[in-house]
């Protein structure tokens, strides 16, 4: 707990300005964390380190201070159900190793948050008046959310997606797409990186990149985040959409954005656990 006291009160004395006059950065970033039940501790511990990692990159350092101003401003938040949510780490300037190692510490630190269901929309909304008062501005501001499944509690992702991007935010998006069973003993849902893609993200140069389990999650976060900074799209993702507009073009369904509250209300009694 020290160790946290000590490193919040250095969080504290890199943004104290703030307080005369927003502080300007390139990027105003809110890193929105899937803990929902079927993230076990292990892949929670894989997420937390993932973003700790990339962080402190020299990569990603390099490519924050390739930015006009050469900062970023960062909060890092944890989420599950329509009412769960944590900011774990305060907005903070991340402009040097200092300063990442500041937050990224603060991040590794902090007790895992934890909680039922995931509510992607209630998380995106939770985030929306985060920019507001926040001490920071920005010519960009956006959303990072990862998740290992679709939307089962709380409101609609893809309604909450619009109301951010009406107030110029971008949402992008690291889905966590592979064919582990939950702890509900569920597979995945079907076409989950598609439904990422309708349902969730959103805005000016939105993308997401795929993490095929959480093991990958530090070289996702780091290329995304690389990306991110950049306001640049991946190739990657420019050929997932090409390929995504395609089949859908030639077909007459696409994954419902309700598909989750769909199967929490629908699906057999035994299988009712859904996270």
């Amino acid at each position: 707990m020290a160790k946290i006291f000590l490193i919040a009160l250095l969080l504290v004395a890199l943004t104290t300005s703030s307080q005369a006059a927003d502080i300007e950065v390139d990027l105003e970033l809110v890193l929105l964390v899937d803990v929902s039940s079927s993230v076990d501790s292990v892949e929670s511990r894989l997420q937390r380190k993932g973003y700790v990692d990339a962080v402190i990159a020299p990569s990603v350092l390099a490519a924050i201070q390739k930015g006009r101003l050469g900062r970023i401003a960062v909060t890092y938040i944890e989420w599950a159900g329509a009412n769960n949510q944590s900011i774990v780490a305060p907005w903070t300037v991340i402009e040097d190793f200092a300063s990442a190692f500041a937050f990224s510490t603060l991040v590794e630190a902090a007790p895992r948050s934890f909680g039922h269901w995931t509510s992607i929309g209630g998380a995106i909304n939770f985030a929306i008046p985060q920019f507001e008062n926040n001490g920071f501005v920005a010519p960009r501001r956006a959303i990072d959310i990862s998740a290992d499944g679709p939307n089962n509690d709380g409101p609609a992702p893809n309604i909450a997606r619009d109301s951010a991007i009406q107030q110029g935010i971008t949402i992008n998006g690291l889905p966590i797409v592979n064919n582990r069973l939950q702890i509900s003993g569920m597979k995945q849902m079907t076409d989950y990186d598609h439904y990422f893609a309708d349902c969730v993200i959103g805005g000016r140069n939105a993308f997401m990149v795929i993490v095929d389990d959480y093991q990958d999650f530090a070289r996702a976060i780091k290329k995304k985040l690389i990306f991110e900074i950049a306001n640049r799209m991946p190739p990657s993702f420019r050929q997932f959409a090409l390929r995504s507009y395609l089949v859908k073009a030639a077909q007459s369904s696409k994954p419902s954005c309700d598909s989750g509250i769909d199967y929490r209300r629908e699906g057999p009694a035994k299988e009712r656990r859904v996270y």
